[in-house]
Order: structure tokens, then sequence, then C-alpha cells
């Protein structure tokens, strides 16, 4: 929800909790470092005082660091901690002890844990995310899709065989994040007309992934979609720097769409 705008006022992180509260939003989605940890203690407070669930982007760059992530996450009693691993082995074995190190000490202190999708971290590539999917069956995914379009370069109509590989993430995957891409761009405008396709896309992927998740889970279970439109420079801007869109209205847009995919998955039609 950050703006990063060069002339405007930064929103406080207040003023963002009751924006997103009256918008009929669950939850708020923390993205840091650990050195950024102190910074957002104090956002405790608002998540209690606006009765929002909270969620964890981790972004740990050693093993030690995942310690304060969990310390973190037990405090704010968070729904999963998502991890954006900095360490960023070569070869898909080499990740195996890692991520069996921190999926041991999350079971221990009882959070839940997921690995994102994303470039520049551990599963930053499709192929060695699907190799180290093999190699750790227990390791479970939160799928950020527009980090594997634009890292392939994936092309519309997507061949059979790609598809099945977005597939195989999807049905491994706990969490959703919403945010379109196209092959050269990381978050395209929703209602450009020439971004129609990409759109249609991952509507399509959005619906097999939750439909999917419906058919592994008791009807108690609760899933966590996360309607992530970054600031700039994911989002694009023009000369003076103002972004071609507006985010928010983006984000409530997306908001819709899944609530709406969600009702039809819940209906007779889908349960038969």
């Amino acid at each position: 929800m950050e703006q990063r705008h060069p002339h405007k006022k930064e929103p406080t992180l207040k003023e963002n909790f009751k924006k997103a509260k009256l918008a009929g939003f669950d939850g708020i989605c923390i993205d840091l470092s650990e050195r950024e940890i102190k910074d957002f203690e104090h956002s405790k407070e608002l998540f209690d005082e606006f009765d929002m669930n909270c969620m964890i982007n981790a972004f740990p760059n050693s093993e030690k660091e995942m310690e304060s992530f969990l310390r973190m996450g037990k405090l704010f009693d968070a729904s999963c901690i998502n991890i954006i691993s900095g360490i960023t082995p070569l070869n898909p074995k080499n990740a195996v002890p890692i991520v069996r190190k921190w999926i041991e000490e999350a079971e221990i202190a009882e959070i839940k844990i997921l690995f994102e999708t994303h470039r520049d971290s551990l599963l930053n590539d499709l192929f060695f995310t699907i190799q180290l999917m093999d190699l750790v069956p227990e390791m479970r995914l939160c799928a950020d899709l527009s980090h594997f379009v634009i890292d392939r370069e994936l092309r519309l109509p997507l061949p059979d065989r790609d598809q099945e590989y977005i597939n195989t993430v999807l049905k491994r995957s706990d969490c959703f994040q919403g945010r379109v891409a196209n092959r050269e761009q990381i978050q395209i405008q929703l209602d450009f007309p020439q971004h129609k396709e990409w759109v249609d896309q991952f509507k399509k992927w959005w619906r097999y992934g939750l439909l999917d998740w419906r058919t592994r889970n008791n009807q108690d279970a609760e899933l966590i979609f996360l309607c992530e439109l970054g600031p700039p420079p994911y989002a694009m801007t023009d000369k003076n720097q103002e972004e071609l869109s507006d985010r928010w209205d983006e984000a409530l847009l997306i908001k819709s769409w899944i609530e709406e995919i969600w009702k039809e998955l819940s209906s007779d039609i889908f349960k038969n």
C-alpha cells in the first residue's frame, strides 16, 4: 500500500489499515527483511485495533535469520510466513537442507510457512522450482505466477507443456497472489485492452488453483489470496513518475474477481 510518489505524502500505517478494513479485506501482509522487523513491531497494535489477520512476507538472507521471523510470526499470531529466500543455490539438491531445516523449525514453532515463487530468490525459476518440489515433497508454495511468466517469457496461447508446469505449481500452493504479468512486464494495467488476454489467462490460473485447493482441504480451512500490487518500480510510471493506473482500484477489482470465483466454486455445479 506504499505510494512512493515523489510529490505526495506517504499515508500512515494506521491510515492504510483503516482503508483496507473499510474495503472489506480480512488481513494485511507485511513485507520485510530481518533488519526491518524492529520498525514494524509496533504495527501489532494496529492488527489488534482493526481486527485484521496478519501474513508475513519474509526475506531471510541467511539460515539464522529465520529465527527472527518465526518469533515475529508468533508475536503477531500470523496466519503464515511466506518465504522469499535470499539463499539461492544453483543446484536444487543444494537447496534441500535449508528448506527442510526451515520446515522443521516452523513445525516446532507451530507456524505455517510457505515458499514463494519469486524472482531473485530461492524459487527464481520455474524449472528449478519443479525440480526442488520433487526433492522436497513436503514443501508448500505461495503462487505468484507473475514471476514465472516474465522469467520464462511465456507465450499465449500457452503451450500444453507450460500449462502442465504451471498446474504442477498450483497443485502445491496453499496461497495465491493477485498480480497480472505478461512475458515482458511484471505488473500490467488490468483495464488496458492490449492486456486482456493475459488478464484472462491469470483468471483461469486462479480459478484452477482455487478449485484444486478446495478439493484437498476441508470446508473449515481458510485460504489466503493476497492482492499484491507493488508500488514503483513494480508499478509502471510515466516521465513525471505518475503511475499508469490506480493500484488501489485494481486491488479492489482483483478482490471482486476472486470473491466471484470463490462463490462459483461453492455452487452445486462445482461440488458435483
